[in-house]
């Protein structure tokens, strides 16, 4: 034994700096031989992969001074083994993929073992290359957790600036630059929901949306904004049903969906509808958990939301409006009948199964129903923003459920 505590193979260890290049030569020629992706790497990544290996028998001796090849040694293998290729041979080349590059150089040494090994020093170098093998494997794991780790504090910064630009309303080519870096394939529709963060490492929150996401088959980019987790969904055909399944990654409090559109173009529009919900959803303390933000339309207008103040304006006041005055006039009497349908009918002098008819016809052109409590709340605050800014547009409007109203010609006749 040496002073240092390790073993002396001096006459070895001149032998293996000899042979270094040697064996990284043969340990490429077996890659090649026996790894069919290896063979199909640039010509760049192969003399990356060469550097390594000369790096690695390098390593091999100085791990041997250093007191490696004894029994009792516990000392590691420098990372520096890896410094030699760039970075970008990590992103090219995976973790398992350079687990296997490490078996095929051990094997290649241990197979020349008896040439490199002075006389009676050959059991001892074979039992320290087996040791020297399981310590460049670490040293491989730590190389790729670093930049794991590296990758997803990066990516997480990059998906809070696509979200931040996509709050503030950015340019599309801001938001598809950004999105293209992350891989984002654009998979229609797309839609933003939004609800309370659950706390914690910003880049474990999102690695577990992703998590979850991969299970349930959606593309998605998140961010936390303070105390909110935004997240950017992709694919998914029914976007409440798909936050329904991802309801784990959010805290407690409501979870609000903006409306489906596209692509990740128009995305600002879902963005905001979800982020007016989720200040007003606390007014509906019995919303449901998703809940989409065209559901909190009411809450929304009362809260000063501009969109959902128009969106009731104009898709429920003034669609009454141009239904015809039966209508209009139906509803307030039911209201202040306090939805009694016999006492609106005494009130407008008519019968009761014309009020109830007209109560349909209200539900038809607007999407909400005079008999419905919620219905009837969206209703109030509809006829309420309408009169307070009665703006009618000339243009036929649709109603959000997209059905037609008629005319009051048409009414008339029904009637």
């Amino acid at each position: 034994m040496s002073e240092s505590g390790g073993t002396d193979l001096s006459a070895t260890l001149r032998r293996i700096e000899r042979a270094a290049g040697a064996l990284a030569t043969a340990s490429v020629a077996r890659m090649d031989e026996t790894l069919p992706w290896f063979r199909e790497l640039p010509a760049d990544q192969r003399s990356w992969v060469m550097l390594v290996a000369q790096a690695g028998a390098r390593s091999l001796v100085q791990w041997l001074r250093a007191g490696g090849g004894a029994a009792e040694g516990t000392q590691e293998v420098s990372d520096e083994v890896f410094a030699t290729a760039p970075q970008a041979l990590a992103r090219s080349i995976s973790l398992q993929q350079t687990v296997a590059l490490i078996k095929v150089t051990i094997d290649v040494v241990e197979e020349q073992v008896r040439h490199l090994a002075a006389p009676g020093e050959e059991p001892q170098l074979r039992e320290a290359v087996l040791r020297f093998s399981r310590e460049i494997a670490f040293a491989a794991a730590r190389v790729y957790a670093r930049a794991a780790e590296s990758r997803g504090s990066w990516d997480a910064r990059l998906q809070a600036l696509l979200v931040d630009a996509l709050l503030r309303g950015d340019s599309p080519d801001v938001l598809a630059s950004r999105a293209a870096a992350l891989g984002w394939t654009d998979a229609p529709p797309v839609s933003v929901a939004v609800g309370t963060s659950p706390g914690g490492e910003v880049s474990a929150v999102l690695h577990t949306v992703y998590r979850q996401a991969r299970r349930i088959g959606v593309e998605v980019i998140g961010g936390v904004h303070g105390d909110r987790l935004v997240i950017v969904l992709g694919g998914a055909a029914d976007p409440v049903a798909a936050t329904a399944k991802l309801l784990t990654v959010f805290g407690d409090g409501p979870v609000v969906v903006g409306p489906a559109v596209p692509s990740l173009d128009e995305a600002t529009e879902s963005a905001r509808a979800a982020l007016a919900g989720y200040r007003a959803a606390p007014a509906w303390p019995a919303a449901p958990r998703p809940v989409a933000a065209g559901d909190l339309l009411p809450e929304r207008a009362l809260a000063g939301d501009a969109e959902a103040r128009r969106r009731l304006r104009h898709d429920v006041y003034a669609t009454l409006v141009r239904a015809g005055g039966e209508l209009l006039e139906t509803l307030d009497a039911f209201f202040a009948a306090g939805g009694t349908l016999e006492s609106a009918a005494r009130a407008l002098y008519v019968h009761p199964n014309t009020v109830r008819y007209r109560l349909r016809r209200i539900a038809e052109v607007t999407g909400f129903s005079p008999l419905i409590p919620r219905d009837a709340f969206a209703l109030r605050v509809a006829l309420t923003v309408g009169r307070l800014d009665p703006v009618v547009p000339t243009q036929t409007l649709t109603p959000p459920i997209g059905k037609r109203a008629q005319t009051g010609d048409d009414q008339r006749q029904s009637l």
